[in-house]
């Protein structure tokens, strides 16, 4: 099988890429990637030293690239990973979350629909379904609960979605989509909450909460999330839509004081900050229908899962390193110049 990863170069995409690699070792893995901020081929290191990975430095909203790529290629499958996907800079500059996330989408779908793909996965989040009150614990997101955006992220994330399904009505394109919850893990940019605590807090730096932190998110360990994915594109059904949570409910606050006890750092560190205009309270998964349709689980709970990610951490300083201090934006020209 040939598999499009679309933003390969990021966290989740990044993972996901290593996760096929090991599970399908006859799969062609091809990445494209336009190397925004948060996209570090100095990630894709290993991958690139497997024959069966090809990478691609390209943007998604670049129709032209895009079809040499189809036409090259004839993948089996495309799985949309690619994606502005920082909140906060999507306050600042929405319309290059328009461009790439709904545009660059777009793109997708018509070189699908044109080239004959058989599946077509839209990486999407439950930050489409906005929030849940912090008072109502018997509240879930499920596939059916409205869409009710926050942000211009989420707001170009569920136009996306929309868009997917969309193309599926109108055009029978063979599509399925995944919803999931917060993620964390090996390669997690470091302007994300986890790897930004760790990071400054091994410098004993400040950390920087919003609010007072009571903020709930329901954390996902990333290889789960690449193994519900890979279920979905291989059995899930056409035209649907599919929630990946794993139950693991916890506020800002505490998963901040957790990391501080695994690194023996001082809770003093804390200091909190205004907080963001529109921030969603609580975001919590109901999976069941991936766990009753696919028999997916997650493998791993909250206190093993922040545990390895640490410890990954503190094992691959030199990575994240390179990113606080930009050299990561160099690793594209060192790997391809004069080629």
């Amino acid at each position: 099988m040939n598999i499009l990863v679309t933003g390969g170069a990021g966290f989740i995409g990044s993972n996901f890429v290593y996760y096929m690699l090991r599970e399908h070792p006859d799969y062609r893995i091809v990445c494209i990637d336009k190397l925004t901020y948060a996209g570090n081929l100095e990630t894709l290191e290993e991958a690139l030293k497997n024959p069966n990975f090809a990478f691609v430095k390209a943007d998604i909203a670049d129709r032209e690239a895009v079809y040499a790529l189809f036409e090259k290629e004839g993948f089996d499958v495309v799985v949309n990973f690619a994606a502005e996907s920082h909140v906060d800079r999507s306050i600042e500059t929405p319309e290059l979350f328009l461009s790439t996330n709904v545009m660059g989408t777009q793109v997708l779908l018509d070189a699908s629909r044109k080239y004959g793909v058989k599946r077509y996965h839209q990486v999407s989040t439950d930050e489409v379904y906005g929030d849940l009150p912090l008072d109502r614990k018997d509240l879930f997101f499920t596939e059916t609960t409205p869409i009710h955006t926050s942000s211009p992220y989420s707001a170009s994330k569920a136009a996306a979605d929309l868009l997917v399904l969309a193309y599926h009505r109108t055009y029978k394109l063979p599509v399925t989509i995944s919803r999931c919850s917060n993620n964390y893990g090996p390669y997690h940019f470091p302007e994300k909450l986890i790897p930004l605590v760790i990071s400054r807090a091994l410098a004993d730096e400040p950390l920087p909460i919003y609010g007072k932190g009571e903020n709930v998110r329901d954390w996902l360990f990333v290889e789960d999330h690449c193994s519900a994915i890979d279920l979905i594109i291989h059995k899930g059904r056409v035209g649907e839509v599919y929630n990946i949570g794993g139950h693991n409910e916890k506020t800002n606050l505490e998963v901040v004081k957790e990391i501080l006890k695994q690194l023996g750092k001082p809770e003093s560190l804390i200091t909190y900050v205004t907080d963001r205009p529109g921030h969603d309270m609580r975001y919590a998964i109901d999976p069941t229908k991936i766990v009753t349709e696919l028999g997916w689980k997650p493998a791993h709970d909250f206190e093993s899962g922040i545990k390895y990610t640490v410890q990954w951490y503190l094992d691959n300083r030199k990575w994240w390193e390179n990113i606080v201090n930009g050299e990561y934006k160099n690793y594209y020209e060192k790997m391809y110049s004069g080629r």
